[in-house]
């Protein structure tokens, strides 16, 4: 269970006796470095160091020797990775794209999928993050304990299954990685432009060899500043939110429209006629002020007492805490007190295939206008713990490893909520939307009239996350040289064990008073009553750079110091708990076979795994309670599920020349149901009859996938690459009605029995039926001396995805509308240039636009396209210090979205640019 310190205080327990373990370590290694150095021997080093050329061409490499379509990141020294968030850098990968949170990269997800469909591992252990579903949450890791990634689309029967876009396998680096002492130190100062931030970063890294025996540690902290602006809001509200309404609200807004805009309607019932009638719903201006602190340790241990035997042990530690602070000055046009007034501008035009009328500019008659400050403090802390064994003799390998990841996460969540109903008038402007004052003489300026915003309530909602998996495996490899069957080359058999749980617990209390059950506050105490503090003065950084506009709010600081009472917490609520926990046997067998067909090479990989997993779900029930009162099952109530499958993967190259590869492969994968349609909690809706349960028997999402490719291997490190790859994917979730409890007894209010009723049950289920998903890849890694000599030192690393996918969104209106998330095109463009000391590259990331969700289940709304230019600037002082000049978004791009068309915008976001200037320094 989790304690809560709700009150403040950001102490944690920080592993210490681990730590002090790891110093002593590290001076031990750096007392022995010289003699280490004479004692080292010579290894095959898997990262390359000196430069991000070097760095490209061991990706290459990786990508040319690897089995099946993959990509590759290393790192361009020791404790070098090439970005400062391991998000950012993904997305310079072929057909990967990133999810950006107030200008910085958050989730990752592979050809358009959904981030839940990838598949994370950290030395081959399957990642802990503490995020709620599936997905890993990427800005939690420090990038400088990163040394390799590796996106791997095509799976081996030997991958662990879990992901139908692809997997990521991040690596930490070891020891005999390389030869000798290195002591490697980076020193780094981050400025954020609008929040006018410098922030520190430092990392170290320690590693050392003794003959059989390394040691390498590593760690890194780092704070950011971020400040986001942000005109945003929720449009598109249809008409029948006042038309469906009784009395007056109904009958006026019928009469408003035929007055101002000649729609006369024919049914207020009827929503296909009166959901094309739309309206600007909810307008804001809103300031982000995101603190992070972030950091990482890692140690591993390796024993090599002869090339055939390495035994390796890796630890690595961290902690992410991020508060973010918002403050909202929004106006919701469509409050339960409104209804139109004027109509001052209307739009049949724009979406007229769609028989849609869109009022642009509208006076209401009593807009809910709101001051909200809102406090988000996350904490995560996360440890993954692993050993390895590799054995080989003359002709058999031997590999098991064994391991642990978990995380844990709270998120103390809080909203002071004051509110003023009043008329005014709301209109579409070029990037978002604005409220101003109306004709109406009770109107108000909402930036400036605190006395007329009542308090309604200090909001609190708590939630805690437990993620724990554990993992071991073993495989054996038996190598063959058969002169009755030459082409077959090795035989690999193994198995794996892992055992993954995670705990959910989530809470809200509404404080509207000075203690316990006291609501004295609520709709008395004004905006006015609390120190106020203007927008340019509660973030660092000066005035809202959105619009021209400013306006006063309650500090977060002053609200939690003043609204949460002693005593103080967020109960957990019964209705919101589940666990999860899944237990996984596999079972797998791969052949490795080469032989020649016409004189060209041929590798192929071919194989099966077999699944077995077994689910175990709890959560609470919703019950009537004999007085008409609504609690839950007295302990959580428990299912079990499971499935198995067979997953078949072949995987082939073959060798058209020297230098050209043509590249197949073929597999069937999955994505194991999301935890929260797994969880078996259960909710009730006495009046509809009808019970919402989760579904512990869910079976995975499976995908069925091909690919194709050819691959031009240049000198240099270069590379020219074409593939065109196909997935149908089956078994997508969604929720239907499954059966029914017979006999349920219906209480009303006061305790007696209303009725004895069959009720109904809706779950989450398999869907039946499949949909597509093709693309096309291209990448083009061509360092420009091969061209033309004078351009030796300057290249250009580029890579194109261009989607398609049979699946559309569903509209209630028959919108046509493209999958969720799906970005038609992606491409990234490097340009680099290296000599002598000198290292510069600018890069071009952009995303095409695409759908993040459907409004009301009727408007599809966008996010706009994206492209971001950064750059990268280091010169090396001296053989052992190297001064770097970063840039994040250096045009200052500002993010943006829209429901169904750019000229009904509904986001307009500024995140700003960030530079970084770093010392690094190596011994």
């Amino acid at each position: 269970m989790f304690g809560q310190n709700q009150n403040g205080g950001a102490g944690r327990a920080r592993q210490s006796a681990w730590l002090m373990t790891s110093c002593a370590a590290v001076a031990l290694m750096g007392a022995t470095a010289a003699q280490a150095q004479d004692q080292a021997t010579e290894v095959d080093e898997i990262v390359v160091t000196g430069s991000y050329e070097r760095s490209l061409q061991q990706a290459v490499e990786l990508k040319r020797e690897n089995v099946g379509f993959s990509d590759s990141i290393v790192a361009t020294d020791v404790a070098n990775f090439p970005e400062q968030n391991l998000a950012e850098a993904l997305q310079r990968m072929p057909g990967v794209t990133i999810e950006r949170n107030k200008g910085l990269g958050t989730r990752v997800m592979v050809r358009g999928l959904p981030s839940e469909f990838t598949f994370v591992t950290i030395n081959d252990l399957a990642t802990a993050s503490g995020s709620g579903g599936r997905d890993v949450e990427f800005d939690i890791f420090a990038s400088e304990i990163i040394q390799q990634v590796t996106v791997q689309k095509s799976p081996t029967a030997a991958d662990e299954e879990g992901g139908i876009a692809g997997s990521i396998n991040i690596r930490t680096a070891r020891p005999f990685d390389y030869s000798g002492a290195r002591l490697v130190g980076t020193v780094e100062g981050a400025y954020n432009s609008i929040s006018e931030e410098i922030d520190p970063k430092l990392s170290f890294l320690a590693s050392n060899t003794w003959g059989d025996f390394g040691a390498l540690f590593s760690v890194s902290t780092a704070k950011r500043t971020n400040r986001t602006d942000s005109n945003s809001g929720i449009n598109f509200r249809p008409a029948f939110r006042f038309l469906e309404a009784s009395g007056t609200r109904g009958t006026q807004a019928a009469a408003v429209l035929a007055r101002d805009a000649g729609v006369v309607v024919q049914d207020r019932r009827d929503r296909d006629e009166t959901g094309r009638i739309i309206f600007q719903d909810k307008v804001g201006d809103r300031v982000y002020l995101n603190e992070q602190d972030q950091w990482g340790a890692t140690l591993a241990l390796q024993y090599r007492p002869s090339s055939n035997l390495s035994l390796s042990f890796d630890a690595m530690v961290g902690g992410y805490d991020a508060t973010e602070d918002e403050y909202d000055a929004a106006a919701y046009s469509a409050s339960s007190r409104s209804t139109f007034e004027t109509i001052h501008e209307y739009d049949d035009t724009t979406l007229a295939d769609y028989g849609m009328v869109i009022l642009r500019d509208v006076s209401y008659t009593a807009t809910q206008h709101e001051f909200l400050s809102k406090e988000r403090i996350n904490k995560t802390d996360y440890m993954q713990f692993g050993g390895e064994l590799n054995w080989s003799g003359d002709s058999w390998e031997f590999n098991a490893l064994a391991g642990y990841s978990g995380a844990e996460k709270t998120l103390d969540h809080a909203n002071l909520k004051h509110v003023a109903y009043a008329p005014s008038r709301t209109r579409w402007t070029a990037d978002g939307g604005e409220t101003i004052p109306s004709a109406n003489p009770a109107t108000i300026d909402m930036y400036n009239a605190p006395s007329k915003y009542l308090f309604e309530a200090y909001e609190t909602n708590y939630e805690a996350i437990s993620d724990d998996k554990y993992a071991a495996q073993a495989d054996f490899t038996k190598h063959f040289d058969l002169g009755f069957f030459p082409a077959l080359s090795s035989i690999q058999v193994g198995a794996r064990y892992t055992d993954k749980s995670k705990e959910r617990q989530y809470g809200s209390l509404n404080i509207q008073g000075p203690g316990p059950g006291d609501s004295s506050w609520a709709n008395t105490r004004t905006l006015a009553d609390s120190p106020l503090t203007p927008i340019s003065d509660l973030v660092p950084g000066g005035d809202y750079s959105a619009r021209d506009i400013t306006w006063s709010q309650v500090s977060n600081a002053y609200a939690r110091d003043f609204f949460r009472y002693d005593g103080f917490y967020t109960p957990f609520d019964d209705g919101q708990y589940y666990e999860v926990s899944e237990e996984t046997y596999s079972l797998y067998a791969m052949a490795d076979f080469d032989f020649e067909i016409a004189r060209v090479p041929v590798f192929v990989n071919a194989g099966a795994r077999y699944v077995d997993t077994t689910t175990t779900s709890s959560g609470f029930h919703q019950i009537q309670n004999p007085d008409g009162s609504t609690g839950y099952t007295p302990a959580p109530v428990t299912s079990e599920g499971g499935y198995d499958k067979v997953l078949p993967s072949l995987n082939f190259n073959a060798e058209l020349t020297d230098s050209i590869i043509l590249r197949g492969a073929a597999s069937k994968t999955l994505i194991r149901p999301a935890l929260t349609d797994l969880a078996y909690k259960r909710t009730a809706s006495w009046n509809s009859f009808r019970f919402t349960d989760g579904n512990p028997n869910l079976a995975p999402t499976y995908a069925k996938q091909w690919e194709l490719g050819l691959e031009k291997y240049l000198d240099q490190g270069g590379l020219l690459a074409v593939s065109y790859f196909w997935k149908e994917i089956e078994g997508v979730v969604r929720s239907e009605l499954t059966g029914t409890v017979p006999n349920v007894t219906k209480y009303n209010a006061n305790g007696t029995i209303d009725g004895v009723y069959d009720f109904d049950v809706y779950q989450p289920v398999n869907a039946d039926g499949s949909y597509e998903v093709s693309g096309v890849e291209l990448v083009a890694l061509v360092p420009l001396g091969l061209i033309y000599a004078p351009l030796q030192g300057f290249g250009i690393n580029a890579n194109y995805t261009l989607l398609d996918s049979s699946l559309t969104g569903e509209s209630d209106l028959g919108i046509p509308t493209p999958p969720v998330g799906l970005a038609d095109k992606t491409y990234n463009v490097t340009l680099y240039y290296e000599r002598d000391r000198f290292q510069a590259r600018a890069s071009y990331n952009y995303k095409d636009k695409y759908v993040e969700g459907i409004g009301y289940e009727m408007y599809p709304i966008y996010r706009d396209a994206y492209g971001q230019t950064d750059i990268s600037v280091s010169y090396d002082l001296t053989d052992r210090f190297q001064l770097s000049l970063e840039g994040i978004n250096i045009t200052d791009e500002e993010t943006k979205g829209y429901t169904m068309h750019p000229s009904f915008p509904t986001m307009y976001e500024l995140s700003g640019r960030r530079f970084t200037l770093g010392l690094r320094m190596e011994w």
